[in-house]
């Protein structure tokens, strides 16, 4: 794959490949979960800043098979099964995604220059072809006319140029949006950011422990509407996808970081917006081996290595939280508890991250 296209290296873009299973109603999925038990013990003191105190407890992890929820989607989760038990220690989260003025200070303290910046060498690509040595990162463009959704080529480029500063290519800047997720984010850069912060990247399971926000087996961070009282809770796709996202929800594209409502433990964008790095490796049967082990899964880390049968070479992390571009037409990743995944070098312009840290450790950097 990277040997014969660099400019599409690893495409994360699984980017919601929908499966054609469709949703069950909630009714039929609820007794999958197992009611959520948060622990008890108060938020340590001082809170850092920018950060929610997660209790951390015990949970039900994952999504059903066939999606679940009160309306029928087209999503790929037969990799976020089965739902089993897992308990997380408590810790701090940031209430929202790193935003470029975050990301920035970042920048300027250490002179860091993320990997969509550097320009690939002929010995790290041996067989590509010297035009498609150039740095940049993968874009979406929305077509002009209505297409087969078995594509997702159509509507993903490798852009030269692309980078966090210029998340759509050369002709883009980030003038006026300070207050945005930073994105175009390889895990290396978002790993990065972390250690200089004090902090780290969350596991799998503590981001969806804090996107559940104490709610039991809900569809969404919210509940079971996706609209509930007509409200627009995150920032999603409406219109006919990929040709033109219609905005309807208040933004056309990616939106400012906490411009829709919390979850019940004050994080913002934790189903919308831009997708998020996790610390863990992805395999699409590591729930099986959870539950194959019986019990309660202890702060699970994830597995030992990567392994994405539909591309083996690759090794890829774990991404969650939805973004701008899923829907209910190609992308139900908004729903709680599915899974993404991308290659670890790999940015794009609906990517980001945020981190957590452990109650003990202080903050540094910032």
């Amino acid at each position: 794959m990277k040997t014969s296209h660099l400019v599409l290296i690893g495409l994360i873009l699984t980017t919601c490949l929908a499966g054609s299973a469709r949703s069950q109603q909630a009714n039929e999925t609820s007794s999958q979960f197992v009611a959520t038990i948060s622990n008890s013990t108060a938020a340590p003191k001082p809170a850092p800043e920018g950060m929610v105190w997660i209790p951390g407890g015990e949970f039900s992890m994952g999504s059903p098979a066939n999606g679940g929820g009160s309306c029928e989607m087209p999503m790929a989760s037969n990799d976020a099964g089965p739902i089993h038990r897992v308990r997380v220690d408590g810790f701090w989260m940031d209430a929202t995604a790193v935003t470029n003025e975050q990301f920035e200070k970042f920048v300027r303290a250490t002179g860091y220059v993320t990997i969509a910046e550097r320009t690939p060498t002929k010995e790290e690509f041996p067989t590509a072809p010297a035009e498609n040595l150039v740095a940049g990162s993968v874009v979406f463009a929305p077509t002009d006319h209505e297409v087969p959704l078995n594509d997702h080529f159509q509507w993903w480029t490798y852009v030269k140029g692309a980078n966090w500063r210029k998340p759509q290519g050369p002709e883009s800047d980030l003038k006026g949006k300070e207050k945005y997720p930073v994105v175009q984010i390889a895990y290396p850069d978002a790993e990065a950011y972390a250690k200089w912060a004090g902090k780290r990247l969350p596991t799998e399971a503590e981001f969806e422990f804090a996107a559940r926000g104490g709610l039991t087996g809900k569809t969404y961070t919210w509940g079971d509407e996706f609209r509930p009282n007509g409200k627009w809770m995150a920032n999603t796709w409406q219109g006919k996808f990929p040709v033109k996202d219609a905005g309807e929800d208040g933004y056309a594209g990616i939106a400012p970081v906490a411009k829709f409502p919390a979850n019940g433990y004050g994080l913002y964008d934790m189903a919308g917006n831009v997708w998020e790095w996790c610390s863990d490796w992805y395999r699409p049967d590591y729930y099986e081996t959870l539950a194959r082990a019986s019990g309660v899964a202890m702060n699970p880390r994830g597995p030992d290595s990567p392994f994405d049968p539909s591309e083996p070479n690759e090794k890829k992390r774990v991404h969650r939280g939805g973004s701008f571009l899923c829907n209910d037409q190609y992308c139900s990743r908004y729903i709680v508890g599915t899974r993404g995944k991308g290659e670890v070098n790999t940015g794009t312009n609906h990517l980001g991250f945020r981190c957590v840290k452990e109650a003990s450790t202080k903050t540094a950097g910032r």
